[in-house]
This record gives structure tokens, C-alpha cells and sequence, in this order.
């Protein structure tokens, strides 16, 4: 597995050794090293130092929107608001995470439905739930009992994906391009995801364990909403805690490049899933394994999500990559995604006009809280 860069090895912020929350001055510190570092930047600034080749790939392709022609199989291209479960049901079952869906309806209809699927399918707790049209983890919780199902039902509303907790503990980004015509596709690049986990000395509190982290200090407040209450918890000596199960970059989770993870066996592997998915071209397997020479060989993993154009290579967030070189590869993939879609426009799928993809976007901003 890709190893840490020495520069974010785990020390300690002085005055945290007996305070639970950092003083004025160290979340100044704190607030500068997170903005020293461009993968923290909001993607709004990522994307207008990118506007220029956008701009030219346009230009080139006489079409602001034909990326969204890219994958046929998907609503515009997977741009946004596609159904989780339905892009999983385009892949062979024995490759996904087992996912089912629980509609919106009264509370009490839900926890029943919720029983009925325990039931049926012999899962057991912990439970994933996450909303079925969604992104970057939001609303994604991990529950480890009926009563927490309960709390998540009652501020979710909208249609609910159910998964069993694949223990990994290894996560990764599989990003995967095939032009098309081509027979075989190719991996672009692979995330190697860290998820955020803190040792307990048996007498500092989760929450500063978390602010004496020189890492995980720049997501702190990220990572202590999603904790709530339990922020307080005091854990044993030696504890290792997951502090978020979500793999995203924004969640507290750190990506790193994972090329070292590309080889042949895997590469034919995702190939074959991505081909049995008619319509798909372009995008991020999310997936969860626990054998890296299994997965090397392509073998004993499972997908807990397929995202479409919009996805990115997460790689490039690398805490060790320069901005330059991010923006590189970011370049890149979107010129693939543009030569893509251009070359499934020709071939007969027409592009979604602007107005549609702005349409989209507002429909899924209304119903996303």
C-alpha cells in the first residue's frame, strides 16, 4: 500500500496537550496551513484556474455540453442527479456491494421496510445508509442499531440506499476510460483512500485527539459534526477509532496515488465489469477489498459505487502532488471526457443542451438539503 508522505507524520499542536479545543492562535495556524495546501481549496477555484481549457475544449468540439454524451448508459452522462441503484444493477451482482432501496413514506412504514429487508436478505448490523441520489458523502452513516436507523429516517426523507458494512479495510478510486470503438478500456488512474482513524491514549476525548492531529486538524470541524455527541468519547488506550466510513476527499478522508496498484489482472478485470455495463465509457468505480495481492490479481473486491462524467481522478489529491501537476491530470481526463462524448454524439447520442443540464442542476440542488 502507498506509504504517507513524511511531512504529514502524526504530531502534536503544543497547546493541545490538556485542552480540548485550540486556542485563537492555533486555529489561525491551522486555518493557514489548510489554505497553504490546494487540495483543501474549494472547487469552485480548482475549476476557474481549469476554465481556460474547459473553454478551448468547447471551442474544439463546437459544444459546450457534448461531455455529458460521454456514457449513454447514464441520465446525461452521470453529470448529476443519477440513481445510485440503478447504475449498480447495470453490473454483475457478484462485483457490487448487495444494495437495496427503502422509498420515501411515513416513518414508521420505513422502519418496517427496513425489518423486511433484514429479514429477507440476513443482514445484519452495521448497516450503511446513504441517500440514492447524492454526492461527496453527504448523509452517508454508518448504523449500528434500529434506534440509529431510526434518527437517520427521520432527517432523511428521500429514497434511501441500504448496504452491508463491507469491513474493507482497504478503499480505493478506480477511474476507467474506454474510447469508444475500442475493445479494451483502460485504468486512468487509481485512489488509494486513507480513511481518518485516531489512537486513544485513554485520557484525551476523541475531539482532541482530533485537534492534536497535525492532519486531521484541518478537518476537524468536518469530522466532529459527523461525530456528534460521541466527539466526547473518551477511547481506551491503544483504541484505533474510525472517525468516518465515507470515502471522500471532503468527509476527512486523504487520497493518495495509487499507481502502484495498477497491474494487468486488475486492469482486464475492471475492463470486463465496465464493458458488461452497456453505454459506459467513463468514470470512478468506488470499491472496498481486503487482500492487496487478491486485488492485484483481480480478485475478492466489491464496488459500493459507479459515478459517471462528473467524477473526478481523486488521485490528484495527493497531499504530495503540486498544483501544476493536479491541474495537469484534471486537464487531461476532461479531454477525454470531451473526445468521448463527442464521439458517441457522431454516433448518434445528441448532447444535453445547457439549458437541460441547467435544469438538472437545479432540480438537484431543491431536493439535496
Amino acid at each position: 500500500m502507498t506509504t504517507l508522505p513524511t511531512d504529514l507524520e502524526r504530531t502534536t499542536l503544543p497547546s493541545l496537550t490538556r485542552t480540548e479545543e485550540p486556542s485563537r492562535l492555533d486555529r489561525f495556524r491551522i486555518a493557514l496551513r489548510r489554505w497553504s495546501r490546494w487540495e483543501f481549496w474549494p472547487a469552485w477555484l480548482v475549476y476557474t484556474l481549469l476554465a481556460p481549457h474547459l473553454a478551448r475544449l468547447a471551442l474544439r468540439h463546437r459544444s459546450l455540453t457534448v461531455f455529458a454524451a460521454a456514457n449513454p448508459g447514464m441520465p446525461l452522462g452521470g453529470f448529476v442527479g443519477e440513481s445510485k441503484l440503478d447504475i449498480l444493477k447495470r453490473l454483475p451482482h457478484e462485483w457490487i456491494v448487495p444494495t437495496h432501496a427503502i422509498e420515501p413514506d411515513a416513518h414508521a412504514a420505513r422502519l418496517a421496510a427496513l425489518e423486511r429487508l433484514i429479514q429477507t436478505h440476513a443482514l445484519r448490523f452495521p448497516l450503511v445508509l446513504k441517500p440514492d441520489v447524492g454526492e461527496r458523502g453527504t448523509d452517508v452513516k454508518l448504523v449500528r442499531s434500529p434506534a440509529e436507523a431510526a434518527a437517520y429516517f427521520a432527517r432523511v426523507r428521500s429514497r434511501v440506499l441500504v448496504q452491508p458494512y463491507h469491513p474493507g479495510p482497504f478503499e480505493a478510486g478506480v477511474f476507467y476510460v474506454r474510447r469508444p470503438g475500442d475493445a479494451r478500456g483502460f485504468i486512468f488512474s487509481i485512489t488509494d483512500k486513507v480513511q481518518p482513524r485516531v489512537t486513544g491514549d485513554g485520557r484525551s476525548s476523541l475531539r482532541t485527539l482530533i485537534w492534536r492531529d497535525q492532519r486531521l486538524s484541518l478537518q476537524a470541524e468536518t469530522l466532529l459534526h459527523q461525530l456528534g455527541p460521541s466527539a466526547d468519547r473518551v477511547p481506551g488506550a491503544g483504541e484505533r477509532v474510525l472517525l468516518s466510513i465515507a470515502g471522500n476527499h471532503c468527509r476527512g478522508t486523504m487520497f493518495l496515488d495509487g499507481r502502484a496498484l495498477i497491474t494487468p489482472a486488475l486492469e482486464r478485470r475492471i475492463d470486463a465489469i465496465a464493458r458488461s455495463s452497456e453505454g459506459f465509457f467513463f468514470g470512478r468505480f468506488d470499491l472496498r477489498y481486503a487482500n492487496p495481492e487478491a486485488f492485484a490479481r483481480g480478485e475478492d473486491f466489491r464496488i459500493v459505487e459507479l459515478n459517471g462524467v462528473l467524477s473526478e481522478s481523486t488521485n490528484i489529491y495527493d497531499p504530495s502532488w503540486s498544483l501544476r501537476r493536479g491541474l495537469r491530470t484534471l486537464a487531461d481526463q476532461w479531454t477525454l471526457a470531451f473526445a468521448i462524448g463527442a464521439a458517441n454524439a457522431r454516433a448518434g447520442t445528441p448532447p444535453p443542451t445547457v439549458s437541460e443540464l441547467l435544469r438538472a442542476v437545479r432540480s438537484h440542488r431543491a431536493r439535496t438539503p
